[in-house]
């Protein structure tokens, strides 16, 4: 175990690349623990471990005072992105000291070994862990399982989110593993997968602009990653949203129960609130819908380059907060 940070991303125009891609889309050592804590000390711990024959690892944050069996937020960073990276721009770490649930940020794979990582959320996304169909739903069981050999947690309270790249891969763990989650966040990337059906409900709140420049709403072959001629096929959002709708059993139309309108930086820029009814086994399904909002990560700001790239940022919603807020209330 390394309580010290990996290296932090090139300069330049590897930086660049990987915030871009990231908005779209060091040297930690340590085996299992065969005499495993009772919890992890307060702080940063990063783990490594093996998977499918590819050298991996993962972040933890364990805040201070966090409950004997705390609640485990698992985020899944964009494409082109990193562990480090997502885990500096999300919040959720600042919400995690005031929940007191353990923040988990997991590290895709690339050919570079800190930076430009993806995930293979499915077909047609993304990149080198698509190319390479690199078991990334079994990895994500891998750090469920490889973080219980160190430290108590609730597994039963296992809540999923990611951006992009990030949010695809949530929707496919979420689909292929529903019994490790008890809710899933998708933010800024529909679902890709189309894998087996779950059999058992899945609590989803997705989180998307209908202006998103790179993941389009309305589906269809998105512009390259910055830097390359890559291209994403998207799937419509509300196709992924009707899937989750026939899994979950849910009332056919949702209902508005909330609008908010942009003020400051945030004017000419709405939020719709949508949420069905009568889902199984007290199941939810939900959905933010942003308009003038660009690809970013609710609640985190952008320099002005990426602005030109991804476009514009919003506070109109804080994406950390509406992860737990939504996913606390949930149990498997």
């Amino acid at each position: 175990m390394s309580t010290s940070p990996p290296r932090r991303l090139a300069q330049g125009i590897a930086s660049v690349a990987a915030a871009l891609v990231a908005a779209c889309a060091g040297t930690p050592s340590a085996g299992p623990a065969d005499d495993p804590p009772s919890t992890l000390a307060p702080g940063v711990h990063w783990f490594d471990l093996v998977h499918d024959g590819l050298d991996r690892r993962y972040r933890v944050y364990v805040p201070r005072g966090a409950a004997a069996r705390p609640a485990v937020v698992v985020a899944l960073h964009g494409g082109g992105g990193n562990a480090e990276q997502f885990a500096s721009e999300n919040g959720l770490d600042a919400v995690a000291d005031r929940e007191g649930f353990l923040s988990v940020h997991p590290d895709g794979s690339g050919p570079l070994a800190d930076r430009l990582h993806t995930w293979n959320a499915g077909p047609s996304c993304c990149g080198w862990a698509m190319d390479h169909d690199v078991d990334d739903v079994g990895f994500l069981e891998a750090v469920l399982d490889d973080l219980a050999r160190r430290t108590a947690y609730d597994p039963t309270r296992v809540v999923v989110t990611g951006h992009s790249n990030g949010a695809m891969m949530t929707y496919r763990f979420a689909a292929e593993r529903p019994e490790r989650v008890a809710a899933a966040v998708p933010v800024g990337g529909a679902m890709v997968a189309s894998g087996p059906r779950p059999t058992i409900p899945v609590p989803v709140l997705h989180i998307h602009s209908a202006d998103d420049p790179r993941a389009l709403y309305d589906g269809g072959e998105g512009p390259p990653f910055p830097g390359t001629d890559r291209t994403v096929v998207h799937r419509p959002v509300d196709e992924a949203l009707a899937f989750w709708a026939e899994v979950n059993a849910c009332d056919e139309d949702p209902q508005v129960v909330e609008t908010r309108e942009g003020r400051g930086s945030n004017r000419g820029q709405t939020l719709t609130h949508l949420v069905w009814s009568g889902c199984r086994e007290g199941a939810a399904l939900e959905h933010m819908r942003l308009t003038e909002v660009g690809h970013g990560w609710p609640g985190a700001d952008a320099r002005p380059l990426l602005r030109s790239i991804i476009g514009r940022p919003t506070t109109l919603v804080d994406a950390a907060e509406v992860v737990w807020d939504f996913g606390s209330r949930f149990t498997r």
